[in-house]
C-alpha cells in the first residue's frame, strides 16, 4: 500500500512516546510524537548520527540547547544537530504535545511531479502563499 492514515490517540494512550514509524511503515527517516504530563522534565541527550526537527503542536516546551533556554509555543519548531546536547521539558500546568523527525544524510532535492499538468498553477499560488 502506498500509504496509511492514523492519528495520535491511535497510536497510544496516557503519557510518553508515540511510536509513528512503523505502524504507518515509514522508512525514509524516524518520527515519533511524544506526550509530556505538566511538570515533565527530560533528560538531558545528544544523538550518534541523527538531526532531530521538533514540532510543538500543543503547549510549551521549554528547550535546553548547549546550555541556553528556549520557550517554544504551539506552532513552534526547533532543529538540533545530532551531537548538541539538548533536553525538552513542560514546565506548565498543561500537557506538551510534539512531533519530531529525526535523519542523517541530507536533503533530497526537489523531485516532486505534477500528475495534471493543469494543476501548474494551482501549485505556483501555493509556493508564493497566494492560497484563497
Amino acid at each position: 500500500m502506498g500509504y496509511q492514515v492514523s492519528s495520535l490517540d491511535e497510536l497510544g494512550e496516557g503519557y510518553g512516546f508515540r511510536k509513528i514509524r512503523q505502524p504507518l511503515g515509514v522508512t525514509a527517516f524516524g518520527v515519533n510524537a511524544q506526550v509530556f504530563p505538566p511538570g515533565f522534565a527530560g533528560p538531558l541527550h545528544y544523538h550518534d548520527e541523527q538531526d532531530e526537527l521538533y514540532f510543538v503542536h500543543r503547549g510549551t516546551a521549554t528547550f535546553t540547547v548547549d546550555g541556553n533556554e528556549l520557550e517554544v509555543g504551539e506552532g513552534g519548531l526547533v532543529h538540533v544537530e545530532s551531537t548538541t546536547h539538548r533536553s525538552v521539558s513542560n514546565r506548565t500546568d498543561g500537557d506538551l504535545v510534539m512531533f519530531i523527525v529525526g535523519g542523517k544524510g541530507g536533503y533530497v532535492e526537489r523531485d516532486g511531479q505534477l500528475v495534471n499538468p493543469e494543476d501548474l498553477e494551482k501549485r505556483q499560488a501555493m509556493s508564493k502563499g497566494e492560497l484563497e
